[in-house]
């Protein structure tokens, strides 16, 4: 048994990085769908959306299944809640900053 690693805010920033993975991403929140179908529309071949997958799959963005010869994708949630938490810790701190910035720039009453 393969022990997935828990995915960290980093990774998921560093494979949301690249357009091409976002677009794989946005293209599978319509539901899975096989390697070769997610290819289609790319222009690449369909060994650069391989490595591509790795990626999103090791950031815990993208979980594959292999069944037969095919293999099938769909989204991960793990990732993007490693990114919701990552966000939300740093959330205060900012909005705190903004206020501040916001008091300064409306100057005295």
């Amino acid at each position: 048994m393969i022990k997935k690693k828990k995915p960290d805010a980093a990774r998921v920033f560093q494979a949301l990085g690249d357009p091409t993975r976002r677009a794989m991403l946005e293209r599978l929140s319509d539901g899975p769908m096989s390697v070769s179908r997610l290819a289609e529309p790319l222009a690449m071949t369909l060994a650069a959306v391989v490595q591509h997958l790795q990626v999103l799959e090791q950031a815990g963005l993208v979980m594959t299944e292999k069944v037969g010869r095919v293999r099938s994708c769909r989204v991960d949630s793990a990732g993007l809640d490693a990114a919701t938490k990552w966000l939300a810790a740093r959330r205060p701190e900012w909005e705190r900053k903004l206020d501040r910035l916001g008091e300064f720039l409306k100057g005295p009453e």
